[in-house]
């Protein structure tokens, strides 16, 4: 009898926990780079270029790359696969708002199977400066939603988004 107590205490617990963890995520940083929007914008859609600036890149410089589609359009996907820190995936480009907006969703398959969408925003800030904001949103699943009550998606993922901009920003402004 008091094994069925503890497995109900469980399985409340669970429960509840499900019911108050958050169910989605949202992560983005910005930076602004001493260049004109339409010169920013168009190296950000290319996912070819992307690679040059992608803080994930420098954690395998011998992962496995492969790009089908025409870059920098709706419908191009890379393909990446490398060491267990950067893991298996792809990233399609779904939506393009010229100057404004480039949207695309991530496709993750290892270490663990995962889908979020990702934008790239470019904003004017004067004549020769432009404000990039890059970010990706999702949903959490059970169980991994009841994991986000103890870990923060933002924490995780938020530095190596500012280490990417940065290096955005070295390479658009050399």
């Amino acid at each position: 009898m008091l094994v069925l107590y503890i497995l109900l205490g469980i399985l409340a617990l669970l429960i509840l926990l499900s019911l108050i963890a958050p169910k989605t995520y949202l992560v983005s940083r910005s930076i602004e780079i001493a260049k004109p929007k339409k010169d920013v914008f168009n190296y950000l859609k290319s996912l070819k270029k992307q690679d040059e600036w992608s803080p994930w890149g420098k954690r395998d410089p011998n992962m496995e790359k492969k790009f089908t589609g025409t870059d920098g359009e709706v419908g191009a996907v890379s393909y990446w696969k490398g060491n267990k820190e950067v893991g298996e995936g792809e990233q399609e480009i779904t939506k393009i708002v010229d100057g404004e907006r480039i949207e695309s969703q991530l496709r993750f398959l290892k270490p663990w199977k995962s889908t979020s969408d990702a934008f790239i925003t470019t904003e004017a800030v004067g004549t020769d400066k432009t404000k990039v904001i890059w970010g990706f949103s999702g949903n959490n699943k059970f169980p991994m939603s009841i994991m986000m009550l103890f870990m923060s998606m933002d924490k995780m993922i938020g530095k190596d988004f500012e280490e990417g901009l940065d290096s955005l920003k070295a390479i658009m402004e050399k």
